[in-house]
């Protein structure tokens, strides 16, 4: 699956040139935009990790975690942690049958992605309600609140990201995965979305590591 914009055979129009440039510029920009959206998740995510090593060192009268306090539900921790790094492991293994030109793999592979990742969200997002304590009643309590709205708000986009990646398959032909498309059209369209493809399995990968690292520290060293 090669993301450059080898020229496919046929003769070049008049705007072929131009259409070229806004080609290269576009598979570019899914490269760096994946580099730079996980390099912002990083100082995103950081900051919840830098509060929660500061709130616990400080551990101001003994708010972080205060005696009697109930923490989250360790066994729905654990099943979105792996729903989400399950997600991420299936898409990158689609990701490499589509390479291979299977088509039909990678959908397969995507739309269990999909459901695993939707799964992750809606189990998330009932934990958040139904919490043993409310979001300010301790340092560890507000730390896990923020991080993980923000967190399951992000995840949600990415099966968003993911559904319109299924879609726009859909309409590619499974033979432009195996052989050159007959216009630069179809090929350049078939070169996008590989460049999307392999974007966003870098933030979701990424973003599979960041539920393995929150879950550790909320769940088994808070």
């Amino acid at each position: 699956m090669a993301e450059a914009s080898a020229p496919p055979p046929g003769t070049a129009g008049p705007g072929t040139e131009e259409a070229g440039f806004y080609h290269e510029a576009a598979l570019n920009a899914a490269w760096t935009g994946s580099r730079l959206a996980v390099g912002g998740m990083c100082f995103l995510f950081g900051c919840f990790v830098f509060t929660y090593f500061y709130l616990r060192s400080l551990n101001s009268n003994g708010m972080w975690h205060p005696s009697g306090f109930k923490g989250p539900q360790q066994w729905a921790g654990a099943v979105i942690m792996a729903m989400v790094v399950v997600s991420a492991v299936v898409q990158y293994a689609g990701l490499q049958r589509i390479k291979a030109g299977h088509k039909g793999a990678w959908l397969g592979a995507a739309g269990l992605a999909l459901l695993l990742g939707v799964a992750a969200v809606g189990l998330q997002v009932w934990q958040l309600m139904n919490l043993p304590f409310f979001p300010g009643s301790a340092g560890f309590a507000s730390t896990f609140v923020g991080e993980t709205a923000i967190f399951v708000l992000i995840v949600f986009c990415s099966m968003i990201w993911l559904e319109i990646l299924i879609v726009r398959a859909r309409q590619i032909p499974e033979i432009s995965f195996v052989e050159q498309p007959p216009t630069y059209a179809e090929a350049f369209g078939v070169q996008r979305f590989q460049a999307n493809l392999s974007a966003f399995t870098v933030v979701w990968s990424f973003l599979a590591a960041i539920a393995i690292l929150f879950w550790v520290l909320f769940y088994l060293a808070a």
